[in-house]
């Protein structure tokens, strides 16, 4: 008798784990910059991108974010006109009610990868972002 076909050669490498919660505030920063993203990418789905920000973002940062985007004519979720091809989360700090998680958005192809880095401010109570700055890029 065969193996079932979702077995795995022994060798042969197991795909990547990827897995969160909604008890997390850097995981529900990482759901909502992938769902982000793809909305935004190929095709822009501009009223998927929209209920993310209601979904995700706390109702005072939505009035800031918009005030903000008037101002520089960019996103200011990705802080930029473009869409960047991936992104990264790690937690940063926590404190006074409060957490920090670190975004790396990647730009380019694979060979000159550019990077950004922005600080997304979430509220421990609720979880939602409450802010999100660009930080300085000669920070590693």
């Amino acid at each position: 008798m065969s193996a079932p076909a979702t077995a795995f050669a022994a060798d042969a490498p197991s795909p990547p784990v990827r897995a969160g919660s909604s008890d997390s505030a850097q995981d529900r920063v990482a759901a909502f910059y992938s769902a982000y993203i793809d909305a935004r990418s190929g095709e822009p789905d501009t009223s998927l991108a929209n209920a993310l920000r209601e979904h995700y973002l706390t109702k005072e940062f939505r009035v800031r974010l918009e005030s903000w985007e008037h101002s520089h004519h960019v996103d200011g979720i990705l802080r930029a006109q473009n869409t960047p091809r991936a992104w990264q989360v790690t937690y940063d700090n926590s404190g006074a009610g409060h957490t920090w998680t670190r975004v790396r958005l990647t730009w380019g192809d694979d060979q000159h990868p550019t990077y950004t880095y922005l600080s997304v401010q979430s509220d421990l109570s609720t979880k939602l972002i409450s802010d999100i700055k660009q930080e300085d890029s000669g920070k590693s």
